[in-house]
């Protein structure tokens, strides 16, 4: 009977975590400092919450250990607790698109309206990246060199990819983002350069 209770406790810590990840906007707030560390302030301005709603949902994936914290005067900054967290999330991401039926409309509706926010790119890019949002990137064209291949690596990078094919210039999404790219520790950069 006590092997049985053990079990139990188990899986319910388990399910804790679960719950953690149970919510959009907490799931939303996991992806955000997979870019790069963030104060409580910007978590909110780029999740579209109040301070007051962004808090709770970090403490809630703070105490489940999925974020860890780093105060610097009055402010709290935010990153994930470990790169495993940015595999997880990655490999959750992978599974919708194996499994799309849930999620396919609520993406297709996200990538037909979003433009690549500028605040993603500025909290950390691969050094020598430019960011063009894409309804802006058929008026942009020309910024790229014309010999080089572009390497598109945004959620929108399908979108951009396609364009770029039709008008001749060669272009590549890059498989993984820069969810997989900080844990590999390869080079970000935070200079505003586009």
């Amino acid at each position: 009977m006590e092997d049985a209770a053990r079990k139990a406790a188990l899986y319910d810590a388990f399910a804790r975590t679960g719950k953690a990840l149970s919510s959009g906007k907490r799931l939303e707030l996991l992806d955000l400092p997979a870019q790069g560390e963030r104060t409580v302030d910007a978590l909110a301005k780029a999740a579209g919450l109040n301070l007051t709603t962004t808090s709770a949902h970090l403490q809630t994936l703070k105490q489940a250990g999925l974020v860890a914290t780093r105060g610097e005067g009055v402010r709290i900054h935010y990153r994930l607790a470990g790169d495993d967290l940015a595999a997880l999330y990655a490999l959750l991401r992978q599974l919708t698109q194996v499994h799309p039926h849930a999620v396919e409309p609520a993406r297709t509706a996200y990538l037909g309206s979003a433009a690549g926010p500028a605040e993603e790119y500025t909290a950390g890019h691969i050094p020598g990246a430019i960011s063009i949002p894409v309804d802006e990137l058929a008026g942009r064209i020309a910024e790229l060199p014309e010999e080089a291949e572009v390497v598109a690596y945004c959620l929108l990078a399908h979108d951009a990819v396609r364009l770029l094919h039709t008008r001749g210039r060669g272009a590549v999404r890059l498989v993984e983002g820069m969810l997989e790219w900080r844990p590999a520790e390869l080079p970000v950069d935070t200079e505003n350069a586009a």
